[in-house]
């Protein structure tokens, strides 16, 4: 067997509206349609779907603080430019979504911020992506501090 590409994500989230809002109405992504009532379906085009959000009530219980096992965060590509990554910062600014962390990894330019629900998401732009495909091993270079 042999991994083709990432095909989708999905998550649990407390409030379906709350987070239906953020990915929509503050990340973008094109809304396909409800599952069930309490699930919504988001993509891009790029294939059938990338993201399911379930949700599963306030009760349930919150992501643990700290080091832990599972998910760290996911990255979802925004670009090709500084341009576009100075462009985000304003909509996350104007949208009240706080970014967490920031990071020059050589072969992207990224900001972190967090859902509704506290999965951390890397908003990112690839840098130069001839280098990584010419060397894959450049995306092991150490990170800097990003400057945009």
């Amino acid at each position: 067997m042999e991994v083709k590409e990432l095909g989708h994500l999905v998550l649990y989230v407390r409030d379906l509206e709350r987070s239906r809002h953020f990915y929509r109405d503050v990340l973008g992504w094109n809304e396909i349609g409800e599952l069930g009532g309490g699930a919504a379906v988001f993509g891009t085009g790029r294939t059938h779907h990338e993201l399911l959000l379930i949700e599963v009530g306030p009760e349930a219980a919150p992501i643990p603080a700290g080091r832990r096992v599972g998910l760290y965060h996911f990255g979802l590509k925004i670009g090709t430019t500084d341009d576009e990554l100075r462009d985000a910062l304003r909509r996350l600014a104007d949208a009240g979504v706080e970014v967490v962390g920031t990071a020059d990894h050589a072969v992207t330019h990224s900001l972190y911020i967090t859902d509704p629900d506290g999965n951390e998401i890397e908003l990112y732009i690839d840098v130069q992506p001839e280098l990584w495909r010419e060397d894959p091993t450049a995306m092991i270079a150490p990170v800097r501090p990003l400057r945009i």
